[in-house]
């Protein structure tokens, strides 16, 4: 498989999350040639260390984004790595080509179920700007793979947590498909 980056976008994946722990832990026994950039635990402090993270997408053919939805949109954590590391002249610009052609798929969850998502706000809008951030960087937009109801906060029910632990697992399962795929 060529050059996959997994960026792991919850900033607390240690002591907050269920999901997406459990499917960056499949990835990382599944795609053992993948890096995977844990920015919780990079920057807890939210100061990215710019150079370092456009060497590693520089490196990357593929680059997947993986992180839960908070408030219909990507965690803090996530934002402020592509405000800061996806900057004009890198990424965009007219000398900012060190992006383009790469494989850009998204791997998201929410805690609300995917009913919750219908023709009024359909889960496909929260990848939009991921879409229009491929088209201004020239990376090709690949898609995403999606699971909902996970939510952290339904982990006291073992019923609810032994659901959420198959559909994470089915997720990666998922997630590792469709990269072999674009391989």
């Amino acid at each position: 498989m060529k050059n996959v980056l997994i960026i792991a976008g919850h900033p607390e994946l240690r002591d907050n999350s269920f999901a997406n722990k459990i499917i960056l832990e499949d990835l990382e026994r599944m795609l053992p040639a993948a890096t995977v950039d844990r920015l919780g635990d990079l920057y807890p402090d939210y100061r990215i260390d710019v150079e370092a993270e456009q060497k590693k997408l520089v490196a990357a053919n593929i680059i997947v984004l993986q992180f839960p939805i908070f408030w219909y949109s990507m965690p803090a954590l996530l934002a402020k790595w592509m405000e800061d590391v996806f900057v004009h002249g890198f990424s965009h610009g007219a000398t900012g080509k060190a992006l383009t052609h790469k494989k850009l798929l998204l791997s998201f969850t929410t805690g609300a179920p995917a009913s919750a998502y219908d023709a009024s706000f359909p889960v496909e809008a929260m990848a939009e700007r991921f879409v229009r951030t491929a088209g201004l960087t020239g990376m090709d937009y690949v898609g995403f793979i999606y699971t909902g109801g996970v939510s952290y906060s339904l982990r006291a029910d073992e019923e609810k947590r032994t659901e959420m632990a198959a559909a994470s697992h089915a997720h990666a399962k998922r997630l590792v498909e469709k990269l072999q795929s674009l391989a």
